[in-house]
């Protein structure tokens, strides 16, 4: 079974996602199909033992669309096959500068009639207002020329629509467009070159040459608007895309030699020159440097790096060259997995999206029969000779002002440009089903490292007793631990070497297990260690000043000589900076904390009560955090959990929505729905926001798609002539129609300004 992303050309409307999946779905091989017409992609699952591409596109290309595979067909340059980019934004472009082409020349056509048509119904109301002094005669033979160059090439779509709909029985927006235009083009053009016809069945002499025009002209601007609204949705992928490199100058054969981002392989030596992006993920050899991350992190400031510190492809070197050798290239790199995730997520569907992709299915066949019906309606029941001409305004009226695009479209932009404003802050969204999810979450579960505190110790505490300055109290300690492998060594080490803290030469070490550490410095006997250690060796110390350390969740390091303790730092983990202020804001959105750790109870509270956590759950091992999980959820609460997305996988999938606390280039893309990179914790509660915007937009979107046809419709029949005496003008329902679906991706362009 093959899994493909296809790119689709001719999709005009939602019901065009509808035919290309039901087409496609009835082929013998295929076993999964999902059409998503804002991205104008397909996602295909297929036997290709039984079918191909080929084979598709003969099916669908009788229907005037022509599926292409974007991996296969684009060049090699910048790793673009491994990105998942679609290589259409060429034919796109050019595809809009045709529409635009278009709209400029049937548009200034299509305003004049309407002005001129507007002037007449002023004039017929207003007796006062004198008529445009042209024969009627003339100016309907002016009228029938200009609709039939319109209709037969700004209109070409629209008649390709009917035809497809006489030879394969499959409507789209185009069919009701084409059959609207060319019914009142036709009628008209018989009553202007036939006047016998009109005179024998005393019809009235107006024509609808100008409704065709200035339909087509509205309907073209508003086609044009669409695509153009549409383009801007997926500006974030095109700027993640940017972000590449093209080259990399690297060194090969002791020269340094600039190579496509293509000819770039594992451990290769590159330099980065100031000013200039780096080209894969790797590690500094060579030199230092201030890297500009902000891509990734989201921090403005340039941060240091140096030897063995890693580096990220498409960000930044500000200053300094250095020599970096490529660790992951092309598909393996934190930008790439960046791209496809985004990429994957903006052509996914939200379940809210559900009940508008089942009427846009079946929608263009009920336009159809409610349009037919109406006409049927006003002959049948109308009075007077003025009732074909009702009738066939309203027949027009009802399929010109039917919309299926708004209704299609309203999910998925507001989907792809929440994705990619997420991409942008840091916020990886997997699928947009977890997006929808998230807006409904009222309890959030945080893992206490990684996600509250920074997860690795630091030295945060110095109690110096001795006569020794502190550099030297200091000294002796990094010393002893210079030979250790435990992570509180690397963590008075770290700060030593930011310090500028030197390493004395230390002999006769020995590792006391569990307790500590053994060494000579300077022929002087130092010791280093745990309480027990200072215990065993039976100096006098206060433990008082210990516990109150320890109840804090420290661990302290002692050093002592054989005579006396000289003094004690403290290693801990570190809450991170903006974790009070992100629980705080949790709290402003409705949302209950509570912290889940496998620590002691008493330092998993004081880090709880530091940062305003509501409750926490201690003592549990990661295995257990799966059924904390399931009995929130068994109270009825709707729960997420942000852990570090590795060993909390079991927790993150169990929970409603999975957050990974993503740092660096380890992220953990695949492991939850949403990654917050550089794990920061104040991305959850933009995450939640952001959720709730969208999901915000793509209501208003669909309340606005379906009011405006549960009203329009109706309104176009002539449903409320009867009572209120109202006939909607084609030409105001082309008006309509055509703002309709600009509105919709203009409210969903409006979640790019929003604050989160």
């Amino acid at each position: 079974m093959v899994k493909k992303i296809l790119n689709i050309k001719g999709m005009h409307c939602a019901s065009c996602s509808a035919i290309i999946k039901s087409k496609l779905s009835k082929l013998d091989g295929v076993k999964n199909v999902d059409v998503n017409f804002a991205t104008e992609k397909a996602n295909v699952d297929f036997d290709d033992n039984k079918i191909n591409i080929n084979k598709m596109n003969i099916e669908v290309g009788k229907l005037g669309y022509i599926l292409s595979d974007g991996m296969n067909d684009m060049p090699s340059m910048d790793h673009s096959e491994h990105l998942g980019m679609s290589m259409s934004k060429h034919d796109k472009e050019k595809e809009l500068a045709e529409q635009k082409n278009k709209t400029l020349f049937v548009l200034p056509l299509a305003l004049l009639v309407f002005i001129i048509m507007m002037w007449n119904i002023i004039a017929e109301t207003f007796k006062i207002v004198p008529r445009i002094p042209i024969p009627m005669q003339l100016f309907n033979i002016i009228l029938m020329i200009l609709s039939t160059i319109l209709i037969f090439w700004v209109g070409k779509p629209f008649i390709s629509g009917v035809i497809r709909f006489i030879k394969y029985r499959v409507a789209n927006m185009d069919t009701l467009i084409g059959i609207g235009t060319l019914t009142a083009y036709t009628y008209s053009t018989i009553i202007t070159l036939f006047p016998q016809i009109q005179i024998l069945m005393k019809l009235p002499e107006y024509t609808y040459f100008d409704v065709v025009i200035v339909v087509i002209g509205f309907v073209t601007l508003g086609k044009y608007l669409e695509s153009r609204s549409k383009q801007k949705t997926g500006d974030a992928i095109e700027k993640l895309l940017n972000l590449q490199a093209k080259t990399a100058l690297v060194i090969r054969g002791n020269k340094e030699v600039e190579v496509s981002i293509n000819d770039v392989v594992h451990n290769d030596l590159i330099i980065v020159k100031p000013g200039t992006k780096i080209p894969v993920d790797g590690v500094i050899m060579e030199g230092m440097s201030y890297i500009d991350e902000s891509m990734i992190t989201g921090e403005p400031m340039p941060a240091q790096k140096k030897i063995s510190d890693q580096v990220i492809a498409g960000t930044i070197n500000t200053s300094g060259s250095f020599i970096l050798k490529a660790t992951k290239i092309g598909s393996e790199t934190l930008l790439a997995q960046i791209i496809k995730m985004v990429e994957e997520a903006q052509g996914s569907k939200a379940p809210i999206q559900a009940l508008a992709d089942k009427i846009s299915s079946i929608f263009v066949p009920i336009v159809l029969i409610i349009a037919f019906i109406t006409i049927g309606a006003w002959l049948i029941f109308g009075t007077g000779s003025q009732k074909l001409s009702y009738g066939l305004m309203s027949f027009v009226g009802v399929l010109v002002i039917a919309c299926p695009c708004a209704l299609g479209l309203a999910t998925p932009t507001a989907i792809i440009v929440g994705v990619g404003k997420g991409a942008k802050e840091g916020i990886l969204i997997k699928d947009a089903a977890t997006l929808e999810k998230l807006h409904k979450v009222d309890t959030v579960i945080v893992d206490k490292t990684g996600t509250i505190t920074i997860g690795k110790p630091t030295l945060v505490d110095i109690n110096n007793y001795s006569k020794l300055s502190k550099t030297d109290f200091i000294s002796l300690i990094t010393s002893l631990e210079n030979k250790s492998e435990h992570p509180i060594a690397r963590a008075i080490l770290n700060y030593s070497k930011e310090k500028n803290i030197p390493i004395l030469s230390v002999t006769n070490f020995s590792n006391i297990e569990g307790k500590g550490l053994k060494g000579s410095i300077n022929n002087n006997d130092y010791y280093i260690g745990n309480v027990k250690l200072i215990e065993d060796l039976k100096l006098n110390f206060d433990n008082s000043i210990i516990e109150q350390y320890t109840l804090q969740g420290k661990t302290p390091v002692i050093l002592a000589n054989n005579n006396e303790v000289l003094g004690f730092v403290m290693v801990a983990d570190e809450i991170k900076p903006e974790a009070i202020n992100a629980i705080s804001d949790l709290h402003k959105l409705g949302i209950e904390v509570i912290m889940i750790t496998g620590d002691d109870e008493k330092a998993a509270n004081y880090i709880a009560n530091l940062v305003g956590i509501d409750s926490v759950i201690a003592h549990v091992l990661p295995k257990d955090k799966l059924e904390k999980i399931k009995q929130l959820q068994s109270q009825g609460k709707i729960v997420a959990m942000a852990g570090d997305g590795v060993n909390d996988a079991p927790a993150l999938a169990q929970a409603n929505v999975g957050i990974a606390m993503g740092t660096g280039t380890d992220v953990a893309i695949e492991s939850a729905g949403i990654t917050l990179l550089n794990g920061d914790i104040s991305k959850l509660v933009k995450a939640v926001k952001l959720s709730k915007i969208t999901m915000r937009g793509i209501k208003q979107n669909l309340f606005w798609a379906f009011g405006y046809n549960v009203i329009g419709i109706p309104l176009a029949a002539g449903l409320f002539y009867p009572i209120f005496g109202w006939l909607l003008n084609p030409v105001f329902a082309g008006l309509a129609m055509a703002m309709s679906s600009v509105s919709v991706v203009s409210n969903s362009l409006r979640i790019k300004t929003r604050r989160i």
